[in-house]
Parts: C-alpha cells; structure tokens; sequence
C-alpha cells in the first residue's frame, strides 16, 4: 500500500508549558500527514483532489494512538503514514513517529469518503472512493 514519510520540526505552538507536545497536537500533526499522503499519491493538492473527483473530504470514524516516547520543543522528528486498507467507502491509515530512530508515537484511523448529504442539510453520506483513487492507494 501506499506509504509516504515527512521530517517534522515540534515547535514551541505544538507543547504545553514544560515544553511536551500537548497530544492533541499529534493528532494535527497526522491529519496533516493524511492530506500529504493523498496529494502524493494522487499528484495534486487538496484543493484540487476535492474537485477532480468531485467529493467533500474524508471524514474521520475511528481514531486511536499510543505515545512511547515524548516529543519536546526544538525535537525534528519522521512521521510515516501509510494507507493499510482501502474499502468500497472507507480506508484505513497508521501513522508512526520516529525520534532518533525510535518509535515515539504511533496513531490509526478509518476515514469515509463522503459528499454532503442532499436531505439533511448540514450533514453528509459515504461515497464510494474511485477506482483510479484506490488503485494510486494500493502500489
């Protein structure tokens, strides 16, 4: 499956006082590593992804994470993403990071592709993901 890697400089708005990624933080940090994932794959930005096939992006389900080693002020660290499953609507991603070469964090997440729904305004539906789309998340 597909699978991208960035460096990432932990700067002093991602920490609490002690200067410690707040955990939440990491959850920005791999929505953001989601989004560049796709723009690889699909060799076009979100804005542009949205458009080309014609979807209103894909909307988290399920997410978890584990944190081993603690992220701190100043620290550039690897974040590897990389899709694990494609379904009919839904995929799957892990996320790691690595600090020096160790397992710092590790996270998981189901997203839908979905568009909005046109009988309830407000919300939105599953769509089903393109076959030229899954098969860019499956090389």
């Amino acid at each position: 499956m597909f699978s991208n890697s960035r460096i990432f400089r932990i700067e002093w708005q991602h920490c609490d006082p002690a200067g410690i990624v707040y955990y939440p933080r990491y959850f920005a940090m791999f929505d953001s590593s989601t989004t560049m994932l796709f723009e690889k794959a699909l060799g076009m930005t979100k804005f542009q992804f949205l458009k080309h096939y014609e979807f209103d992006g894909y909307a988290m389900v399920d997410t978890r994470a584990k944190f081993y080693i603690p992220g701190v002020f100043g620290d550039d660290v690897e974040i590897q993403t990389a899709v694990t499953e494609v379904k009919r609507t839904s995929f799957s991603i892990a996320h790691r990071i690595l600090k020096d070469g160790a397992l710092a964090a590790e996270a998981w997440e189901t997203r839908v592709w979905v568009i909005r729904h046109p009988d309830s305004p407000g919300g939105f539906k599953a769509k089903s993901i393109p076959e030229e789309v899954v098969r860019k998340l499956a090389q």
